[in-house]
């Protein structure tokens, strides 16, 4: 097969880095390929079967392909990305690409970022397309669908440059003779050793389960039959948790979707991308998403009001508002609505919402004032200017449960954080009045 042109390579600011990204084909509609493990845009044209892949989607579409942060063309890194972060090289990507609207394609790892993403931003989905993905990294009591990590990783990283990938990847009819050999090339463009190491440590915390509910998108789940890389159960996991998604099981064993019956994957993609949306997937974009919601108040605020008087107070909130006005805005969070004594902000990343908690509650205590903060992570319903949703009310509960000077956060939260740096504390299982179960809490504590 003869090498196939590659498209130019742009630049996307996120933050202080650079995101490369490239942008191909004549299709009405747009697509975003959110890769796995290993991305180069460029090495990809070189890989004939890669290239052929590209293109076929690309008649289809019009596709924008990127490279995550700390992988192929764009930025290296110090340490590793959290899930947060590329997320936020994803939105900047499509506004890069003056995308305002996508079909998001989520290959392997990409997957669990492509699921954040529609749930956190369901006005920039059209519909979320999952291939060969799972809803947690590794394997657990609990999802026994994936290896736990230490059972591979110290193999895994020493063969990684010299065809790590190549026995998870083999199709049906084996590879073309010297193809491993593009594979070991794909690894080494794509990261080193040591940054591999660590970027499977953070996926270790990647846990979406939590969230598949929220996906309220059209969905299609694509998985092949004896998929060695990530196994079909993965794939049954995803369709039974996400509502009224469409799981497609195809024959074939690669894990690379441009391997094997290739086709039928872009088949499959265009066709659900062509189909009418149905009636529930047009409606609440602006009133339904994913959010982490922060309360906070003022410890003994009534006390503390006795003690110095209307008006001594009403500076004290004064400054307290000025405080929190400016790092919830640093933070890129919302305050919603100030309770007198407190806040109720939400944050569109979990780790941003728990770095704004522990500042806040630092900068509080410096005026003399001593601060709870509770955090928790769920679908939040807009009714004009306020929220509602059962996240809003966990988020308070666990508040309640926090000391002076202290965060307070769900399970649920902590297992979105991977790579941030944020490290935790149990804080023990609780329950929280007036909603059903008990919660498993923890303080936050960096390990950086």
């Amino acid at each position: 097969m003869a090498k196939l042109a590659a498209p130019d390579t742009l630049y996307a600011q996120s933050g202080d880095l650079s995101i490369a990204y490239q942008v191909f084909g004549h299709g009405s509609r747009d697509l975003v390929y959110v890769p796995g493990i290993i991305s180069h845009v460029e090495l990809a044209w070189e890989d004939p079967f890669v290239a052929a892949f590209l293109r076929r989607l690309g008649d289809a579409f019009r596709v924008i392909v990127f490279d995550k942060r700390g992988q192929g063309m764009s930025d290296r890194i110090e340490g590793v990305s959290s899930l947060e972060e590329r997320i936020d090289d994803l939105r900047a990507v499509m506004e890069a690409a003056s995308s305002a609207r996508a079909t998001i394609f989520g290959a392997s790892e990409g997957g669990p970022l492509s699921i954040l993403f529609a749930a956190s931003y369901p006005e920039k989905v059209e519909r979320l397309v999952l291939c060969g993905a799972m809803a947690r990294f590794v394997g657990s009591e609990d999802y026994p669908h994936r290896p736990k990590i230490e059972a591979y990783i110290d193999d895994f990283v020493a063969a990684w440059g010299k065809g790590a990938l190549a026995p998870l990847m083999e199709p049906d009819r084996g590879y073309e003779p010297g193809y491993p050999e593009v594979l070991a090339r794909f690894e080494r463009m794509s990261a080193t050793p040591s940054s591999i190491r660590k970027y499977l440590l953070a996926n270790e915390r990647i846990d979406v389960r939590p969230i598949l509910s929220d996906v309220r998108l059209p969905t299609l789940i694509i998985h092949r039959r004896k998929d060695r890389a990530v196994a079909r159960d993965n794939g049954r996991y995803l369709a039974d948790n996400i509502p009224r998604a469409i799981y497609l099981e195809l024959p074939g064993r690669s894990h690379l979707p441009w391997l094997g019956d290739a086709e039928m994957i872009v088949e499959a993609t265009v066709r659900f991308a062509e189909a009418v949306a149905p009636e529930h997937a047009s409606k609440d974009f602006d009133q339904r998403r994913l959010a982490t919601a922060l309360f906070t108040d003022i410890a003994q605020s009534t006390a503390q009001l006795a003690a110095m008087g209307d008006q001594r107070w009403r500076e004290v909130l004064d400054r307290h508002d000025r405080v929190v006005d400016d790092l919830v805005n640093n933070f890129r969070g919302n305050i919603i609505k100030n309770t007198g004594d407190g806040i109720l902000a939400l944050f569109d990343g979990p780790a941003r919402a728990i770095r704004c908690a522990e500042q806040l509650i630092a900068e509080l205590d410096a005026i003399g004032l001593a601060v709870r903060a509770g955090l928790h992570i769920g679908e939040i319903v807009q009714r004009d200017d306020d929220v509602t949703g059962l996240a809003i009310n966990i988020a308070a509960r666990v508040m309640d449960q926090a000391e002076a000077g202290e965060v307070l956060l769900t399970r649920t939260l902590m297992d979105l954080t991977g790579g941030s740096g944020i490290g935790f504390i149990p804080a023990g299982t609780h329950e929280l009045k007036g909603i059903p179960g008990s919660f498993d809490l923890f303080r936050p504590a960096d390990t950086d």
